[in-house]
């Protein structure tokens, strides 16, 4: 059992949880340098643990963690060989730390996280770097995170984050917003970050929750940024829609022990109305423009859910049917296992198991193919192989919350 975590190691935590791509962002926008800015950040995590354990939280830790950063930042430079070049390149910086010797209060850090997200994904960058390079510095996710999202080796998936880095600074990639005539290429790899920093946030693959509020809520409220920023874009309307659809469910997902609890067993008095309205408001808007897009297709699935009074009177056949249209427009596996449950729930199970079958070999690593195939065999009486599938995905689940209710399902058939 491992000890209980101090006040200091427990704020850490939470700072680098919620605030690190805040941090970090307005750490590059004064650096212009994403690896001394990302090792000043982690040198202040590390002084912070010392001196907060002696002497307690400051007032504003996040506001300690920029300037302490800032700080280690200056020595770095001062210790390199070409300071003397170096001096003229980051005057800014230093004269800002003899300027304001006091830590900013945390509403007064610059939010620079918008135009980190741009720089991230330039087109010189592969589309998968963009993503993952994005997830790491604005999400603040773990190399490992970011390599289970992508079904990729960690160490793999470390180099890559390496070479992305190195090829900002040699490229000399520029930090910022783009113009109108390049905004909408960068949009749709942009709209991919976002999207995959949310489902880490709405279905945790590590740590002690399945749901992590905050990766969530930061997903949504930069999402937002971009719809303001381009409100005639349908697929950031679509985006947004999806997000909020899901996240109207969040204080469904799990009972008051922390236990995770499926679509079909929620308290739909528990979803959000507020945020359903306005999903349902932007996703029908997007729609109207004419120009549908994976996002929004997967918005109005999540809308027919959202509609439902319970699961069997969810329109199961209209989801196939939008299914249909999301593998035309985006043919992956992953859309195929998803449009499988829903045949199940529909009544085609032969169809389901058909396709579940299929799947085998592209999805076999995957756990939500495991997960789902347990379900769908539990569901339909077929208990001695649901018994297997569910071994397999409690053997794959990485998240402690999804461990246990799968458990518990193995054990409801398993007696």
């Amino acid at each position: 059992m491992n000890p209980p975590l101090d006040a200091s190691t427990q704020a850490i935590n939470g700072i680098v949880r919620n605030n690190w791509g805040r941090l970090l962002a307005s750490l590059i926008g004064t650096l212009r340098d994403f690896q001394l800015a990302e090792d000043s950040l982690q040198d202040a995590l590390e002084s912070a643990l010392d001196h907060w354990r002696r002497s307690g939280l400051p007032r504003s830790p996040a506001g300690w963690l920029l300037q302490t950063a800032r700080r280690k930042a200056i020595d770095r430079i001062r210790r390199h060989r070409n300071f003397e070049r170096k001096a003229a390149e980051y005057a800014a910086l230093i004269e800002m730390e003899q300027e304001n010797p006091e830590p900013p209060e945390e509403q007064t850090i610059p939010d620079e996280r918008l135009r980190l997200i741009f720089t991230c994904c330039h087109p010189a960058l592969e589309e998968k770097t963009r993503i993952a390079l994005t997830l790491r510095t604005l999400g603040g996710l773990t190399t490992r995170e970011i390599a289970r999202a992508f079904l990729d080796r960690e160490d793999a998936m470390a180099q890559r984050l390496v070479r992305a880095k190195q090829k900002i600074a040699d490229a000399g990639i520029p930090y910022e917003i783009p113009g109108a005539a390049a905004l909408p290429e960068r949009t749709a790899s942009v709209l991919g970050v976002l999207y995959l920093i949310f489902n880490e946030g709405y279905a945790s693959t590590s740590g002690d929750t399945q749901i992590r509020r905050s990766l969530c809520d930061e997903a949504i409220r930069l999402t937002q940024i971009l719809y303001d920023l381009r409100r005639g874009e349908p697929e950031i309307m679509g985006l947004l829609a999806l997000m909020l659809l899901h996240d109207s469910r969040r204080d469904a997902r799990s009972n008051a022990s922390g236990n995770l609890v499926p679509l079909e067993d929620q308290n739909r008095a528990l979803w959000h109305a507020d945020k359903i309205a306005s999903g349902i408001q932007l996703i029908e808007k997007a729609l109207g423009l004419g120009a549908p897009g994976p996002f929004q297709i997967q918005a109005a699935i999540s809308a027919v859910h959202a509609e439902a009074a319970s699961i069997r009177e969810t329109r199961w056949q209209e989801i196939v049917g939008l299914y249909d249209e999301l593998l035309r427009i985006q043919p992956n596996p992953v859309v195929r296992l998803n449009r499988a449950v829903a045949l199940s729930f529909a009544g085609a199970a032969d169809a389901a198991f058909a396709e579940l079958d299929r799947l085998k070999s592209d999805l076999a690593g995957y756990q939500p193919y495991h997960a789902a195939m347990a379900d769908c065999l539990r569901r339909a009486g077929h208990l001695p192989e649901a018994v297997s599938s569910y071994e397999t995905a409690i053997g794959l689940s990485t998240n402690p919350a999804e461990r246990a209710f799968l458990t518990s399902r193995l054990s409801a058939i398993a007696n």
